[in-house]
């Protein structure tokens, strides 16, 4: 673990921020339609994703956030990127249901949009290796298209490492290739050291891994239905803590590794599960090894601010207090005053400090991205902008560095 004091320079992240996914054009929501339904090639689509990522760049400068990112514009879904790059990983178009685990909140939203039918997943049916690179491609697009002044700030989004393991529980994997859990992670946690190895080389120093997942274990239904099910939910959450770390053993000191945690959203913001962060902050904010945490708050079923009393003094949490769900602009001295108020909890927290060494902990953003699924939101992308535009105002009016 690093033990740096926080400081004033938070670059990255910034006091204002955003969670990386953005509001997709409708040019190129038609397009990847029709890559999907095979009318064109990726070569067809690559030149308006350029397009689109070279706009949304320039949207991100023009309203003054710094970490810039592509939009994920490449992908179709948050997650993309590793498991369906990973040699061992195999796609399946029709995956039995009983193969996806009902306790997980987001699979009976799923069954039922199924209706019956398989799902499309990736099963582990061979030994997991990284043959090929993850993110690289999409790094060095966005490093092209920015000033070398604006390098060092890029952020990259990345799968969770236990994205499908948790979903699909003892089918995740072929048990005559891994005989366990700890085995089948090994591999995992190598080849995401790897891909962390290798965009640091390219100039990358801002990663974000995008895990809805650790929230799941917020919710009572879950621990309901693992306990139901005759699984240690409090060894399963070890086990990833542990994953993490393994994945993040060789990070370089300079690298900047954040951490999302959301409970859903979906096709139109939609959420799959409950609770605040209570029953895993200790875990989270002092096992894992990153080193700041982008969490949901706009709504109440992400809980109080009770939980950030575990948050050390040398580490930032950036509060997801804007919507990205809805178009409607939240009040700016409401924001302002529940800054302050997480300011408290903190200061007053397991480890005593002032309430302004608090307030320096924290950061601004919107609670995720506004597209986590292509389709994204139902909001606009001037909706989307007032949104991040409000999220900088905000941070100008409460922090000075901004």
């Amino acid at each position: 673990m690093r033990t740096s004091p926080p400081g004033l320079k938070l670059h990255p992240p910034f006091r204002a921020d955003h969670i990386g996914s953005l509001k997709r054009p409708d040019y190129l929501l038609a397009k990847r339609a029709e890559y999907d339904a095979g009318k064109c090639t990726a070569q067809d689509l690559k030149p308006l994703e350029d397009k689109a990522i070279n706009d949304i760049v320039q949207m991100q400068r023009e309203v003054g956030i710094k970490s810039i990112t592509d939009g994920e514009f490449r992908r179709h879904m948050f997650f993309d990127g590793v498991f369906d790059n990973l040699e061992g990983m195999k796609y399946i178009p029709d995956v039995p249901l009983h193969m996806f685990m009902d306790y997980v909140p987001d699979v009976p939203a799923f069954k039922k949009l199924a209706e019956g039918k398989g799902g499309t997943s990736h099963i582990c049916v061979g030994k997991l290796r990284r043959t090929k690179p993850f993110y690289k491609d999409q790094f060095e697009y966005l490093k092209s298209i920015t000033k070398p002044e604006e390098h060092r700030n890029l952020k990259i989004t990345v799968c969770a490492p236990e994205w499908f393991h948790l979903r699909h529980g003892p089918y995740a994997y072929d048990k005559n290739v891994y005989s366990n859990d700890d085995e089948y992670f090994a591999d995992i946690a190598q080849a995401y050291r790897e891909e962390i190895k290798d965009l640091y080389a390219l100039g990358c120093r801002n990663i974000q891994f995008d895990d809805p997942l650790l929230c799941y274990f917020c919710a009572e239904s879950m621990i309901k239905g693992m306990t139901e099910a005759g699984v240690d939910h409090e060894a399963l959450l070890n086990t990833y803590v542990r994953v993490y770390n393994d994945c993040l053993r060789d990070r370089p000191a300079d690298m900047t590794i954040g951490l999302h945690l959301c409970r859903g959203n979906f096709r139109d913001g939609r959420h799959f599960s409950e609770g605040g962060y209570d029953r895993i902050a200790v875990k989270l904010f002092n096992e894992i090894d990153v080193d700041c945490y982008y969490l949901e708050y706009d709504t109440e079923r992400a809980g109080t601010f009770e939980p950030l009393k575990f948050l050390p003094k040398n580490k930032v949490v950036i509060l997801g207090l804007i919507t990205s769900k809805f178009p409607q602009l939240e009040d700016k001295e409401e924001l302002k005053k529940r800054v302050h108020e997480a300011a408290v909890t903190i200061a007053e927290g397991t480890e005593k400090r002032s309430k302004e060494e608090a307030l320096n902990q924290l950061c601004i953003s919107p609670q995720c991205g506004f597209a986590s699924h292509a389709e994204g939101n139902r909001v606009s992308s001037e909706d989307m902008r007032k949104k991040l535009t409000l999220t900088v105002e905000t941070a100008k009016e409460i922090w000075s560095d901004v």
